[in-house]
């Protein structure tokens, strides 16, 4: 089929929210909180990209991603890029990227060990309408209060640095070896192509636009490779499949986008040149 409307999970997490984001709805009283929204069932590593929305009332853990090098070391199908839409944010949200300054393998050991980890990573404020790049290897954090959409490589490989004391597993070993050990550096965004259409990142691994609705757009993806249409606000329609704000759709071949003149999305697909 040229477009599917996928599958939407909700994964409960401890960290996560009762109260979602428009397009979902909130969770039931006595309900436990959600963290992600899937677009795909867990587990599944096929497609090369995986979407997915985040709650989050609490801090994530502070994590990093191998690279492609190091996932196919051990026998992973792909490493870990992956990028931050903020849709929503309290006035004081951060975000964690990388350390403030260099630190070498045994002092991050430590730090994370004793929990001035956190002192040590650069926390920077984060509103609606941001957006980050983080490659593999980068140490970080995603704080409190925060909406947004995720996406990524097609991996679930994540290395636990921290945790704030919940009771769940550290990877030391395997995050100090993976980990850049300098201060995070902020990919240069495209930019703006028109008024209807910004390119947010163009390759390594993938590239994400985002798209104002009022436009028709046309794809034309080469055989074999499959755009995500995440939206965000409003509805749509691309080869006979509907779509509306909550959901996401994937497309193949070559078809024409319509939405709404509402309409907020973001399409996203493997590679490293805009289609």
């Amino acid at each position: 089929m040229p477009a599917t409307l996928l599958h939407t999970h909700r994964v409960e997490k401890p960290w996560g929210r009762r109260d979602l984001f428009p397009g979902f709805d909130d969770v039931a009283e006595g309900g436990e909180p959600v963290g992600e929204v899937w677009f795909q069932e867990p587990g599944d590593s096929t497609p090369d990209l995986l979407i997915k929305y985040l709650f989050t009332g609490e801090k994530l853990s502070v994590q990093v991603h191998p690279d492609d090098e190091q996932a196919h070391k051990r026998g992973l199908p792909r490493g870990k890029d992956e990028c931050w839409t903020i849709l929503a944010a309290a006035p004081d949200s951060t975000i964690a990227l990388g350390p403030k300054q260099h630190i070498n393998a045994d002092a991050l050991r430590a730090a994370a060990l004793d929990g001035s980890i956190e002192d040590k990573l650069d926390w920077v404020p984060v509103r609606a309408g941001d957006f980050y790049y983080a490659p593999s290897g980068t140490i970080h954090a995603i704080g409190a209060g925060l909406t947004l959409i995720e996406v990524q490589q097609n991996s679930e490989t994540t290395y636990r640095l921290y945790d704030y004391g919940r009771p769940r597993e550290l990877h030391l070993d395997d995050g100090v070896a993976v980990a850049h050990l300098d201060p995070y550096r902020p990919i240069q965004s495209p930019g703006p192509v028109d008024e209807h259409r910004t390119v947010l990142v163009e390759g390594p691994k993938f590239v994400l636009e985002r798209w104002k609705g009022g436009a028709e757009h046309r794809v034309a993806l080469p055989d074999g490779l499959t755009a995500w249409i995440v939206p965000i606000a409003g509805t749509g329609e691309v080869a006979g499949v509907a779509f509306k704000a909550g959901e996401c759709a994937t497309v193949t071949g070559s078809e024409t986008i319509t939405t709404s003149a509402d309409a907020d999305y973001l399409l996203a697909y493997p590679g490293t040149k805009r289609i």
